[in-house]
């Protein structure tokens, strides 16, 4: 191969290799092949300011490490200063730290820098290192990011000889382009790290705001990654041929992260509403004082008589205890329930400041025949509308080809297999199974969270009964929850969040739906 042709193959690769130790082990190749070397190294610099052993090449030894060998590379980092000082020991690191090409002729002859390291790995390999060319890598702002080492140039002979300038100076320009891709891949290190980092910080911010559902963005992200990585090893059933590489991992982590970012818009008290009665406060305590006044009228009306008086009362009081017990949302609240609470509010009239007024409004009455939880229809609209905030956010964003699918993966977590589901309405067949994947995880977290301030955390026999019937309704993707059960996903999550008592015994036949896969 010619001097172009190395070249020319080198930028064919810079526009189509993505593993960036693939190119650096090309580029090392191609160097060697120039130079006519015989062995060759090629560092990266790590941000404790040490060189990293990339790719190893030795043909006299028949080595290969690192790159696409497969194989570790044991060998330490090598510092570039000690104390302040230049390594002296490493001529790696004398180039590496003055920015200078260094051209040895022979390494047992030269005493111009301390060759003794070199010397004492010949002793250890059998191998004898004559000639040596090291050269620094620089990207565009004359920074540091690598260092290429050649050792033993060779004639057409086969003999030992220095590297000239003519192939130094084609070793130097391909140290220019493996600059350029130790730079690239920095550069897209850190957007990957800042993007990540910014979508655990929004994650983070929402867990803030609610005290009550801190965990949350949290534990989300952990068990869909449980149940993907499940998913992706199984070798039977209908999902033996979903298979994920490390950018879907970090694609669908990204958008597990950010599945609840439209929640920065949803109001605090509506997101932490315990009680049906509260908003900014809980306005039971206004009512109970409205009773209090309405119990002071009876007690002073002199148009009653004792009797009717403590009957009153009587009644006051459990009327009083049934709207206190009715505020906190624990269990379903019947059309008889809802009468009662119309009828309380028609029941007693008080006066404050000359203006007659019922014990209950018209909007504490409208909280308080919530039939499930403590939501009113409005309030549930609210906490829906994160969804279509999310969706709103994370579409709007120019997202790099690697993470085009997180909008779709982060949006789909409300939806149902069934179409009945929001904010879109899709069915299972319109769905990844990403997608599907992170329906299953939220809905698990939320049943079994035990930082809710509405609810008792749920234990893995009640959670996984009231999944498998969310399975036989069509509203969650019965392949994936087969799986979540099979291999056990549930109990690792469980293991490492959920409270003891939440770890109780059944028996997997016991599960609505589940059928164990032959």
């Amino acid at each position: 191969m010619n001097n172009i042709e190395h070249f020319v193959k080198i930028g064919v690769a810079l526009s189509t290799e993505k593993q960036h130790h693939l190119l650096l082990e090309q580029i090392l190749k191609s160097a060697m092949e120039l130079a006519h070397a015989d062995a060759g190294t090629i560092y990266s610099i790590s941000s404790t300011q040490q060189l990293v052993f990339n790719t190893v090449f030795n043909h006299s030894l028949n080595l290969h490490l690192g790159g696409s060998s497969g194989k570790t590379i044991n060998f330490p980092n090598i510092a570039i200063y000690h104390n302040g000082e230049i390594n002296s020991n490493a001529i790696v690191a004398v180039a590496a730290a003055t920015g200078e090409i260094i051209n040895i002729d022979d390494v047992y002859q030269c005493h111009d820098y301390d060759l003794s390291a070199a010397q004492v790995m010949d002793k250890r390999t059998g191998y004898k290192t004559q000639s040596v060319l090291t050269l620094p890598m620089k990207n565009h702002q004359e920074e540091l990011n690598g260092v290429i080492q050649l050792i033993n140039a060779k004639d057409h002979q086969g003999n030992i000889i220095s590297f000239n300038k003519e192939s130094t100076r084609m070793v130097l320009a391909l140290t220019s382009l493996a600059a350029i891709i130790l730079t690239n891949k920095q550069l897209i290190d850190e957007m990957e790290d800042l993007f990540a980092a910014f979508s655990k910080l929004i994650a983070m911010a929402i867990d803030k705001k609610s005290p009550y559902t801190g965990g949350h963005c949290r534990r989300v992200p952990e068990i869909t990654m449980m149940l993907a990585d499940a998913c992706h090893h199984i070798k039977r059933g209908p999902l033996t041929y979903f298979l994920m590489n490390d950018e879907d991992y970090h694609e669908l982590s990204v958008a597990a992260w950010l599945h609840d970012c439209g929640k920065v818009a949803t109001p605090e008290h509506i997101m932490d509403k315990a009680k049906k009665l509260e908003k900014v406060f809980d306005r039971i305590e206004l009512v109970n004082a409205r009773f209090e006044l309405a119990a002071r009228d009876i007690t002073y009306n002199q148009q009653l008589n004792n009797q009717d008086k403590l009957i009153r009362l009587k009644q006051l009081t459990d009327d009083r205890k049934f709207i206190n017990n009715a505020n906190t949302g624990g269990e379903f609240f019947d059309d008889d329930k809802i009468t009662r609470v119309y009828k309380i509010a028609k029941s007693y009239q008080i006066t404050i400041n000359g203006v007659k007024q019922a014990v209950i409004n018209d909007d504490e009455v409208l909280n308080l025949i919530t039939k499930r939880g403590t939501l009113n229809a409005k309030d549930r609209q609210i906490i829906n509308d994160h969804m279509k905030v999310t969706v709103a956010m994370l579409e709007s964003m120019p997202f790099p080809k690697h993470l085009k699918n997180v909008p779709e993966y982060a949006c789909g977590h409300h939806e149902k297999m069934d179409g009945t589901g929001y904010p879109k309405g899709l069915k299972r067949e319109e769905m990844s199974i990403q997608a599907r994947i992170m329906a299953i995880a939220d809905i698990f977290e939320a049943l079994t969270a035990c930082d809710r301030p509405y609810k008792e955390p749920k234990t893995l026999s009640e959670t996984l009964a009231i999944m498998g019937r969310m399975k036989l309704d069509d509203h969650i993707d019965p392949d994936l929850f087969d799986v979540f059960i099979e291999e056990k996903v549930y109990l690792k999550f469980a293991e490492k969040f959920l409270q003891p008592s939440q770890i109780d015994q059944f028996k997997l036949t016991d599960i609505p739906g589940y059928s164990p896969s032959q």
